[in-house]
């Protein structure tokens, strides 16, 4: 007697397909390792063309009651993971088990975790700028100059990059002060300078305008520092 291709077989039996979110993420949702094996059955049944598997017909497939089955299934529709649908073929009105809900909320989560490690290094960016200003002052700063470069980013909206920016603009002007760094944030915000890339643009163009070629043999170009204090463009 000849033998049935066992990959042929393997492969007529198809494959289920879920994302890897739900591997992922369904313990931060509260979902048991038991409850995850109920939906990964639904999603099974409704790849072979059942989009209403029973309670019996899921049972059948796991070392768990057909009332059990039935409990974990209204949980996970009062928690918000699963929903009935209605939904009509050849005119005939049939009730499907959506995933969709499960499936929103699995993004929701990859959102939250992205909108963490942003906040996250949003705050360690913040954290570098006081480092920063300590390291050029020599001192520790006061509580009236923390409070002030809170300002810059809470309340006028200045990013760390072009607060660094503006430090460094007055540490080559030579003009180490708090308020001599304030004024330049002032002058860039006045002439909607917002990123980095748009910093460097301006600065560039300003000292492209004011180089002075010294009258020596060997001419060298030397560039003019930006006074911000008295920019009034």
């Amino acid at each position: 007697m000849k033998q049935p291709n066992r990959l042929q077989t393997w492969i007529e039996q198809g494959n289920v397909t879920i994302s890897q979110l739900f591997f992922q993420f369904y313990k931060e949702l509260k979902i048991t390792d038991e409850e995850a094996m109920l939906l990964m059955h639904i999603q099974a049944f409704q790849q072979t063309g059942n989009q209403f598997p029973t309670p019996d017909e899921v049972g059948e497939r796991m070392m768990t009651s057909q009332k059990s089955v039935t409990t974990m299934l209204q949980k996970l529709m009062q928690q918000g993971y699963l929903s009935i649908e209605q939904t009509t073929e050849q005119d005939v009105l049939t009730e499907v088990i959506s995933l969709q809900p499960l499936w929103d909320r699995l993004l929701d989560c990859v959102y939250k975790e992205q909108h963490e490690i942003k906040e996250n290094t949003q705050k360690e960016l913040e954290g570098e700028i006081f480092q920063l200003f300590e390291q050029e002052f020599g001192r520790f700063l006061s509580p009236m100059e923390i409070e002030t470069i809170s300002m810059w980013m809470d309340q006028d909206g200045h990013t760390p990059d072009v607060i660094r920016m503006a430090l460094k603009e007055a540490v080559i002007a030579q003009k180490l002060s708090l308020r001599y760094v304030d004024r330049i944030l002032f002058e860039w915000k006045k002439k909607n300078i917002k990123t980095s890339t748009q910093v460097t643009n301006h600065a560039s163009s300003f000292r492209e305008k004011n180089i002075r070629i010294q009258p020596t043999e060997n001419a060298v170009k030397k560039v003019q520092f930006y006074n911000w204090l008295e920019d009034r463009n």
